[in-house]
């Protein structure tokens, strides 16, 4: 009976211990699932004691992996009561920054010095078989490109002559004008150092 009654009181006692058993424990690696409700029943503190000595701005956010600074005894671990709070969030991966391409610098064209005149006028005068340095050396000079220009002299069109081929169509002046340089100069380019020349053809 004596020894029946002290290996029951050394059961209860080894218990007692088992339910009361404490370690102490300075810092705690959250693990996957926790919050830190359950951290703070675990090390018999609260949730703002946590959240102060591990300066954290948001409670209900925290990952697994991460060091927490404990104070107290750990606890037997109870039953988790719910608690609205998030679960762990997974360890934030880094956040790799998209490389940023470097915009292609557009260049505006380079507007050449160009003499060279726009319009259906010019157009047409190298359709008919003139050239753009005929153009650029007699027709310009002559008459600035007009076709119906006529000078206080009596000359018109593009070549400025009183011949028949200095009016019309662009194309019959043109022509005009290609034969004109043909008969007089022997050509084209004659024609044109003669102009440049003298100042008239």
């Amino acid at each position: 009976m004596k020894k029946t009654l002290l290996a029951a009181l050394a059961l209860a006692s080894v218990t007692t211990l088992g339910m009361t058993a404490e370690a102490s424990a300075d810092t705690y690696k959250i693990q996957s699932g926790d919050t830190l409700t359950h951290i703070a029943q675990k090390f018999n503190t609260t949730i703002n004691q946590l959240a102060t000595t591990n300066k954290i701005e948001n409670i209900h956010l925290i990952y697994a992996g991460d060091d927490l600074e404990v104070s107290g005894d750990v606890a037997p671990v109870a039953e988790e009561v719910s608690v609205e709070e998030a679960p762990v969030a997974a360890p934030a991966a880094p956040v790799k920054a998209a490389p940023v391409a470097a915009a292609p610098v557009a260049q505006a064209p380079v507007a050449k010095a160009s003499t060279q005149p726009a319009g259906s006028v010019y157009s047409q005068f190298i359709a008919a078989g003139g050239s753009d340095a005929m153009w650029q050396a007699i027709v310009m000079p002559e008459s600035g490109g007009n076709p119906n220009i006529v000078s206080p002299n009596g000359y018109r069109g593009l070549g400025q002559t009183k011949q028949a081929w200095g009016v019309g169509s662009v194309a019959t002046q043109t022509r005009g004008m290609l034969n004109y340089a043909a008969s007089r100069y022997g050509s084209v380019n004659n024609a044109i150092a003669f102009r440049q020349a003298n100042g008239w053809w």
